[in-house]
């Protein structure tokens, strides 16, 4: 029922859906954008938990572009293989 395949299905698709925001289309319509949350005035509080959000998923569109892509490959192979269950 739920393994450890399933986790790491659920952990790719979620990092998938971080990693295809799109930052002036949807990130600076709620205030996650990094560019909007730069110009704010009065400064960057960057304990805040916005700041970390937008932290994180900047690192994630950023740093885990091309091991997504080849864990994606994988995966679909792995399926095309073997037959999901």
């Amino acid at each position: 029922m739920f393994g450890f395949g399933t986790l790491f299905y659920v952990s790719l698709l979620l990092v998938n859906a971080i990693a295809v925001l799109h930052e002036e289309r949807f990130l600076a319509r709620i205030g996650l954008s990094q560019t909007g949350f730069q110009m704010q005035p009065g400064g960057v509080d960057p304990t805040s938990i916005k700041h970390k959000l937008i932290n994180l998923i900047s690192a994630v569109r950023t740093l885990l572009r091309f091991p997504l892509v080849l864990l994606n490959i994988v995966v679909i192979v792995y399926e095309l293989i073997l037959g999901g269950s």
